[in-house]
């Protein structure tokens, strides 16, 4: 049979006119495909042969968001200003026709699309902070407006945002509205079926469905929440806010971000796990502050080089490379190069980071730290403190311009550089004027870096002229010589890296392992 539909298939490709008959098949011998013969595939425990009387009964509580704003931004300046053709072409400057210097501003109009969904009868709507957020500088809200599945409309009031966790609530004036209910994001299990349902590029209410691709997905961002539910289900612009489903119809995430080199969906998509995001909903229904811990540390992960440069255990505990003075850690006599292992009694893990476990802290209360210390374990008590705003931690952290550089050209001492060329690095140290050039306080003590050999690992690993290396190993770097010291006492306990402590401008500084020429 498959020869003889072949041979059928040749010939009407190719254009010919000639007919063949095809013999019946022999008695009692159907098609793979004849109806009936195919068995309706029985699905395992949990596993609908179709979403659609779970997603019928869902949808209606599933809304699309948008927003009006408006943005102000500076007109185009006049580039014919003080010519004969300025009158011509005024409209730059919004219409002053003796062509000044500067455009005038002007106000437009922008728009937000987004996802949400109703929590309550009485209208309370979870979704992102980002879908009802002002999106540009100079921007300003104007109304959020909220569709129902039959495209009746609302006017949402904003009760309540949490930027740090991405989520907002809002509330309609409206009576007996569908609702959903959270669900246990904790029993979910990788390979779970989920559904997103949500309003992708404003097409209106849509539907996808895939599986849990991961838990406790860290992907960088720091903070309380970044941990994620990760999932394959097709999750686009617009889809951000709307609910993740399991099975039994409860909502264990929040769609919030996906993963795309091109910005469509590539099947990494992200939802903000029930369990993190219901006691947030609850604290902003009654109008209350969201606190978070905080130690006042800057970290960084144990790398492998780190670790081996160390000798500490791989994939356990984050490095403090800052501390804030007056805050918990500088208070409780925590120091930077501490490698942090356990907080509360919770291991420190890619999984479970210290930034997660901290934030989760309540203020004021006391928690053990455990550390590593000079390769010896102890355990010191904290008070932690109440996390600033994002907004101030960024304020924080801005660096510094790091184009400037006011390092001498002559080249240092012989035998500075020859005292760095194991890492390849030339460097002297840092005088005042050399740091106000780079601008650094001038009450820091290290040396700078002048030149880097490109085929070094030190190049490979990112330093450049300019940089400051403070410590070495933890050791202060005050002259090449020190560096020199740390480099040779490397060597000889056989460790292949030394582990530098560098600033650039006014950048916190960095924990940076470096390998050493043999």
């Amino acid at each position: 049979m498959r020869y003889a539909y072949a041979i059928t298939g040749a010939l009407l490709l190719s254009g010919a006119a000639a007919a063949m008959t095809l013999d019946q098949p022999p008695a009692g011998q159907t098609a793979q495909n004849e109806p009936g013969v195919i068995a309706a595939a029985a699905p395992k425990a949990g596993a609908p042969m179709s979403f659609a009387d779970m997603v019928a009964t869902l949808q209606p509580a599933v809304v699309n968001i948008s927003t009006t704003q408006r943005v102000t931004v500076q007109q185009q300046t006049n580039p014919f200003a003080g010519t004969p053709f300025g009158d011509l072409f005024g409209q730059f400057n919004g219409g002053d026709q003796g062509g000044g210097t500067g455009g005038a501003p002007i106000t437009r109009e922008a728009q937000s699309l987004g996802s949400g969904f109703i929590i309550s009868p009485d209208g309370y709507i979870v979704t992102n902070n980002h879908v009802i957020a002002a999106g540009a500088k100079g921007a300003t809200v104007e109304s959020i407006k909220v569709i129902l599945i039959n495209r009746k409309e609302y006017t949402a009031k904003l009760i309540g945002r949490d930027p740090s966790s991405d989520l907002a609530l809002l509330k309609v004036d409206a009576t007996g509205l569908p609702f959903v209910k959270f669900g246990d994001s904790t029993r979910a299990r990788v390979g779970d079926w989920v559904v997103a349902i949500g309003n992708p590029f404003g097409l209106g209410s849509t539907v996808t469905a895939g599986i849990v691709s991961a838990l406790h997905r860290v992907t960088g961002q720091g903070g309380a929440y970044d941990r994620f539910i990760q999932t394959d289900a097709s999750i686009n612009q617009g889809n951000s806010g709307g609910p993740m489903f399991d099975l039994s119809g409860n909502v264990i995430g929040i769609n919030s971000q996906i993963l795309s080199p091109s910005g469509g969906n590539v099947g990494i998509g992200f939802a903000i796990p029930a369990e993190e995001a219901k006691p947030i909903i609850d604290t902003l229904m009654k109008g209350s502050a969201i606190k978070r811990g905080y130690l006042g540390i800057g970290i960084q992960p144990v790398t492998d080089d780190l670790a081996s440069a160390w000798g500490l255990p791989a994939n356990q505990g984050e490095l403090i490379s800052r501390i804030e003075p007056g805050q918990g850690a500088d208070k409780a006599g925590l120091k930077q190069g501490d490698v942090v292992v356990r907080v509360s009694g919770k291991d420190v893990t890619p999984d479970q980071t210290l930034s997660y476990l901290v934030a989760n802290l309540t203020p004021g209360t006391k928690a053990p730290i455990e550390i590593i210390r000079d390769g010896k374990h102890q355990t010191i008590n904290a008070t932690i403190g109440t996390r600033p705003s994002e907004d101030e931690l960024a304020a924080s952290l801005s660096g510094g311009d790091d184009d400037s550089d006011g390092i001498p050209d002559n080249s240092p001492q012989t035998g500075q550089q020859a005292s760095a060329s194991a890492i390849g690095l030339s460097v002297q140290p840092l005088t005042p004027g050399i740091a106000r050039s780079l601008q650094i306080d001038p009450s820091v003590k290290g040396i700078v870096v002048v030149a880097v050999d490109p085929s070094s690992d030190s190049a490979t690993k990112g330093l450049q002229r300019g940089d400051v290396i403070l410590s070495a190993n933890n050791v202060p770097t005050r002259t090449a010589a020190d560096l020199a010291a740390q480099i040779t006492q490397a060597k000889g306990a056989g460790r292949a890296q030394i582990v530098l402590f560098v600033q650039r401008g006014k950048t916190p500084g960095r924990y940076v392992p470096v390998k050493i020429k043999s």
